[in-house]
């Protein structure tokens, strides 16, 4: 991860609960509930995490089981592994990654207009995705 972690879980630690945070978050150990932030989630190579994620931007090196819905982007690295679904405008995966679930590739929410696009236009826009 690029930018400096604001709190960092480490090897060593056991969490179960809801995690909520603003900036950052690095997970080295083992973490179970639910995660949500608008900022960024980096799972470390050794991690393993059960939980429903919701984040602006995360990066999975270690090991998830849980569904994860990212707005901004979720990147894969060649150690991680998901056992969920995942929902993301941007996707990067590393040759290598385990995955096991459904992949949903979002556009912004706010773009689409459900109530007021014809059947078509739905369609032609799941399409563009």
């Amino acid at each position: 991860m690029s930018e400096i972690n604001s709190t960092v879980l480490g090897n060593e630690t056991s969490f179960k609960g809801t995690m909520k945070f603003k900036d950052s978050l690095k997970i080295d150990g083992l973490f179970e509930g639910n995660i949500e932030s608008t900022g960024s989630l980096y799972i470390e190579k050794d991690a393993e995490v059960r939980a429903h994620i919701k984040v602006g931007t995360i990066i999975v090196g270690g090991k998830v089981i849980g569904d994860i819905e990212a707005s901004e982007k979720l990147e894969m690295l060649d150690s991680g592994k998901i056992f969920g679904n995942i929902k993301t405008p941007n996707l990067k995966v590393a040759e290598g990654v385990e995955f096991d679930g459904e992949c949903d590739m979002i556009k912004n929410p706010e773009e689409i207009d459900i109530f007021s696009a014809t059947v078509s236009q739905l369609k032609q826009s799941v399409k563009s995705v």
